[in-house]
């Protein structure tokens, strides 16, 4: 009986012994695990922040170029209703203050809103519509060198030309590839730099499937001068200008292309 005693003595103490040295130990474990767990999961938070922080964002461009043929009424206020400051002549690079991102209003088919700028140390705000980031390429403009100076800037740019036809009949093909998705963008380029009279306005958008425009100002020795605009449920497909005069004619096609919108001049000899 004495032997089972001491027996079931040092049994109680080694278990009593055990619980009091693994419950600490079983503590530590569990803090251990539970302060790595959060350490992973700081840490996967950061490489997260880091990685959205590295992602940049689309660059505004400092500077505006103003497209419209007639000039660009500054306002006081944004919208169209507001007083007129001045009026920015074709060309006229403006600086960007504030861009509206999102399209607020349409104005002769173009889709736009109003951007806040600066000309002659005077602000206001301006149809960004009417507005480019390429700069003009005036109407003395070779196309070649144009897009040498845009490239610049916009390394996207392309320019290619060739030629070809007959002897007889002696072809120049001109094709400038402008980083944009904005119809209205590629037609005022087009306009100054292959010779597009000013009196065709930007196609709306809207309208029938094929429509042809006229060049009201016609010179007597113009066979041809017309606006010819493909149109698909009232989305742009293509745009084309045809010119013929006596022993001399070219055609301006501006369409979409894979890398942005295509201008292209193609100029023939009889």
């Amino acid at each position: 009986m004495k032997t089972n005693n001491a027996d079931s003595i040092l049994y109680t103490s080694i278990i009593t012994f055990m619980k009091t040295i693994a419950f600490p130990i079983l503590a530590i474990l569990g803090f251990t695990l539970l302060f790595s767990c959060k350490n992973d999961v700081k840490t996967n938070e950061e490489t997260t922040s880091v990685v959205t922080d590295s992602i940049p964002a689309e660059t505004i461009p400092e500077s505006m170029y103003v497209t419209a043929s007639s000039g660009l009424t500054l306002r006081e206020h944004p919208n169209l209703q507001s007083s007129k400051l001045t009026v920015m002549p074709l060309g006229t690079k403006v600086k960007l203050i504030n861009a509206e991102e999102k399209a607020t209003m349409n104005v002769g088919g173009i889709d736009g809103a109003m951007d806040e700028v600066e000309f002659n140390n005077i602000k206001g705000f301006a149809f960004n519509g009417f507005m480019s980031k390429f700069s003009p390429p005036g109407e003395t403009a070779v196309a070649k060198n144009y897009a040498e100076e845009l490239k610049k800037d916009f390394p996207k740019v392309n320019y290619s030309e060739a030629t070809g036809g007959t002897a007889s009949k002696p072809t120049k093909t001109e094709t400038l590839i402008l980083p944009t998705d904005k119809w209205h963008e590629a037609f005022f380029t087009a306009q100054q730099l292959f010779n597009i009279p000013k009196s065709f306005a930007f196609p709306n958008p809207k309208g029938s499937n094929h429509e042809t425009q006229q060049n009201a100002n016609k010179k007597k020795n113009d066979f041809i001068s017309e606006l010819q605009i493909s149109r698909n449920a009232n989305q742009l497909e293509r745009i084309v200008y045809n010119y013929k005069t006596d022993g001399f004619g070219y055609v301006v096609t501006i369409s979409k292309d894979a890398n942005g919108m295509k201008l292209e001049k193609v100029e023939v000899a009889d």
